[in-house]
């Protein structure tokens, strides 16, 4: 039986850390049937625990050991490596901003701890990291560069690419994509980093692989909307990924009534502060990303594929408390516990990572447009999509 160690910021209700935590405690559902993973928490380390802390229950009912440092925790108070894998899930807590409105999660901090582990005691494990590697692309980077030097599975990521999409839509692999528009809503660093990274999941998919990033520019407010006047982000797109979504508000809100809100004149209205991110492309490819917050609650794709036409879908955000969309990603992870591999590549939040810290340098800097060449991240998808099917 797998031995796992839990590293994590907080365990409340509702966290990342109890979503993902608890589907390798009391299990989850997996093509229809409850599953429970051949694996046992055995020790955690949580550094924070506020009101509502799970972390002592969870340890009491499951015979599970915490500890005050990470080190201990891996090696379950001994004085070698004593656990299998890691979850490693800073994505909650009481941190500090930076300038550019980053929270300052310690995924790195905490990544090198294990990492330090591991060097000392000669054998490294699997590792989970929740969300994308680190608010800093230079640290995300030495995260890694680790995994390879030590030649340990790392496995990166939210549940959103991994929901059911409506339509089930997959992307030709190899397909020439020839422009591309995300929707989303939330908070800045969080959700943005969750939509920028639902994007890269689908055109990571196109002819050539992925090749980096050129160039990023994040601009706010009226300019947005001036933007799209101007062709640089496709209306069209706007409509078809608008189309999908579940929950647009305003009218639609206050008496249920129909509307297209691609084109009723309310997005102005309903997203008081909106964003685009523009992404140009090493190999040419441009996509925008557009934070309407206050217009719509979920996120929605849109693609104009070559010999395909437009193709657009809804990343499903399944509700609470059991976000059961968070299974597919607790079987992803045991799929890497399991076998030493990752079903898909990290380098994807490698370059979602940078994408958003360069986009929020480009926003401290007068919302200029801003050079890339550090994003210069290279993979291949895999050939299949990941994401919720059964």
């Amino acid at each position: 039986m797998k031995r796992i160690a839990v590293v994590a910021s907080v365990y409340k209700l509702l966290s990342d850390a109890q979503h993902i935590t608890d589907r390798f405690l009391y299990g989850y559902p997996r093509r229809g049937a409850w599953h429970r993973p051949d694996m046992q928490v055995v020790s955690m380390y949580v550094d924070q625990r506020p009101e509502g802390d799970l972390s002592g229950t969870r340890a009491t009912d499951f015979d599970c050991t915490l500890y005050p440092s990470i080190a201990e925790a891996l090696r379950c108070g001994g004085d070698k490596l004593a656990v299998d894998a890691v979850l490693l899930i800073a994505e909650q807590g009481d941190y500090p901003r930076n300038e550019k409105g980053q929270i300052l999660y310690p995924r790195y901090e905490f990544f090198k701890q294990c990492v330090e582990v591991f060097e000392k005691d000669g054998r490294a494990v699997p590792v989970y990291n929740d969300g994308h590697l680190s608010w800093s692309f230079e640290k995300a980077k030495w995260m890694m560069e680790a995994s390879k030097r030590l030649r340990f599975p790392l496995l990166a990521g939210s549940s959103l690419p991994l929901t059911w999409r409506l339509p089930d839509v997959e992307l030709p692999a190899g397909c020439k994509i020839e422009d591309a528009l995300m929707v989303g809503e939330g908070e800045s660093d969080t959700m943005d980093s969750r939509a920028l990274e639902v994007m890269q999941c689908m055109i990571e998919r196109r002819r050539g692989g992925e090749t980096g990033v050129r160039s990023v520019q994040l601009i706010e407010g009226d300019a947005v909307w001036k933007a799209g006047e101007q062709g640089r982000w496709s209306k069209d797109l706007l409509r078809s990924a608008l189309s999908r979504s579940d929950t647009p508000l305003g009218w639609s809100e206050k008496d249920s009534r129909t509307q297209d809100l691609a084109d009723n004149g309310q997005l102005p209205v309903l997203a008081k502060n909106p964003a685009a991110y523009f992404i140009e492309y090493r190999d040419g490819l441009k996509a925008t990303l557009l934070m309407l917050t206050g217009a719509l609650k979920d996120f929605n794709f849109a693609a104009r594929v070559r010999g395909v036409g437009p193709r657009s879908c809804q990343f499903l955000p399944t509700p609470v408390p059991n976000l059961v969309y968070s299974a597919y990603l607790a079987s992803k992870i045991q799929e890497m516990f399991e076998t030493g591999r990752a079903p898909y590549p990290a380098e994807r939040m490698l370059l979602v990572s940078g994408m958003l810290e360069s986009c929020l340098t480009s926003r401290l800097r007068g919302h200029a447009r801003l050079l890339t060449p550090h994003l210069d991240v290279r993979y291949q998808a895999p050939r299949e999509s990941q994401h919720a099917r059964a």
